[in-house]
């Protein structure tokens, strides 16, 4: 039983207990989509089931992790069936336990937020978000938010991180990124930001993008210039 209940793998040519790194970022992306299903569902129907469902399995997955054994979580086992093919990058395993053990924190929060006194409370959105920003981060840029916490509250630089950032190194030339560059997403943001405040405000009554219906598919709908 004892060699069923640990933490991190040893590897040979690492000193510490080490994780998959692939296999952390394939866990938290498959959590973020269901999140996101779990929040757009609340949000858009008003109905909260699905995030009762989710935010339990989300605890207990987490539990799984840091008192039993990564290995045995389901969403990190079925992020290994996705990435068993690729080559493993091992991280160190205490900042990943510290990062994850924010994660469980804030499940236990919301579970009783949400699932034992159902409390309609902006504390219960403000998490949420702040659960789909430490996913999103790990699973789209591999950065781990939680570990960088880790660095600032041991004062100790961890072993083994992600990409190698923990080394002092200069970035290479296709990492860089030049003013243009800058130029390039600042105009796309703005861009984007306009388009999003322009649709949002216009009346609900005009509706500048519509559909023309195709022949013989409209029924009894009115077709625009046809």
């Amino acid at each position: 039983m004892d060699k069923m209940i640990y933490f991190g793998e040893k590897v040979e040519g690492y000193d510490i207990p080490v994780l998959n790194e692939r296999e952390a970022r394939a866990g938290a992306g498959i959590l973020f989509l269901f999140a996101m299903i779990s929040f757009l569902n609340a949000y858009l129907t008003h109905r909260f089931a699905f995030t009762q469902i989710f935010v339990t399995l989300f605890m207990v997955d987490f539990f799984i992790r840091i008192f039993i054994n990564p290995k045995f979580s389901p969403s990190l086992i079925l992020g290994r069936l996705f990435i068993q093919h690729q080559r493993p990058e091992y991280v160190g395993a205490a900042q990943k336990r510290f990062a994850w053990s924010i994660g469980f924190i804030l499940s236990v929060i919301m579970f009783f937020i949400v699932v034992i006194f159902e409390y309609m409370t902006p504390v219960k959105i403000a998490i949420c978000i702040l659960c789909l920003a430490f996913l999103f981060s790990e699973s789209a840029f591999g950065v781990c938010l939680g570990c960088t916490l880790y660095h600032w509250v041991y004062h100790t630089s961890p072993h083994y991180c992600p990409g190698d950032v923990c080394e002092v190194r200069a970035k290479e030339e296709i990492q860089k990124v030049s003013k243009a560059q800058l130029a390039i997403v600042t105009i796309t943001l703005l861009l984007m930001s306009g388009v999003t405040y322009i649709s949002m405000t216009q009346p609900q009554s005009v509706v500048p993008f519509e559909m023309k219906c195709q022949a013989g598919k409209c029924g009894n709908e009115k077709c625009i210039g046809g």
